[in-house]
């Protein structure tokens, strides 16, 4: 769950800048999807903080898609702070293309090619 100061603005953010899918909202809570990948932008309460609150990120969010270029891009475009450009990175799992963002809530997103998630033999992944 993301802490956004605008439910309702975040979520129309997410579906502009990455594709993301609106599922529900309840006003100050939306559910979302990217490419199959479920998460939550929620206002904040006395209990947590969004990251412009706490002045600094209180969360790194990583997604793996086919173009990770192409996804960090159309995110800069419409307004991220793409710092941090992607580019090769070698890992246990061979050649990985990752990058990062800020979006405008905080929120510092990673965004790669391969997941170190997947088990061996479904593409990605680092051997068990």
């Amino acid at each position: 769950m993301l802490g956004v100061p605008d439910a309702a603005a975040a979520s129309a953010w997410y579906q502009r800048a990455l594709g993301a899918t609106e599922l529900w909202s309840v006003g100050s809570v939306a559910g979302l999807r990217i490419q199959g990948a479920p998460f939550f932008v929620a206002e904040p309460s006395s209990q947590w903080a969004s990251p412009v609150a706490a002045g600094t990120t209180t969360v790194r969010v990583e997604v793996f898609v086919e173009d990770p270029d192409a996804f960090a891009e159309r995110a800069a475009a419409a307004g991220a702070n793409y710092h941090d450009p992607v580019r090769d990175h070698e890992a246990p799992w061979g050649t990985h293309r990752q990058g990062g963002f800020f979006d405008p809530f905080g929120h510092f997103w990673l965004v790669g090619d391969k997941s170190p998630l997947n088990p061996p033999g479904e593409g990605d992944g680092p051997p068990r």
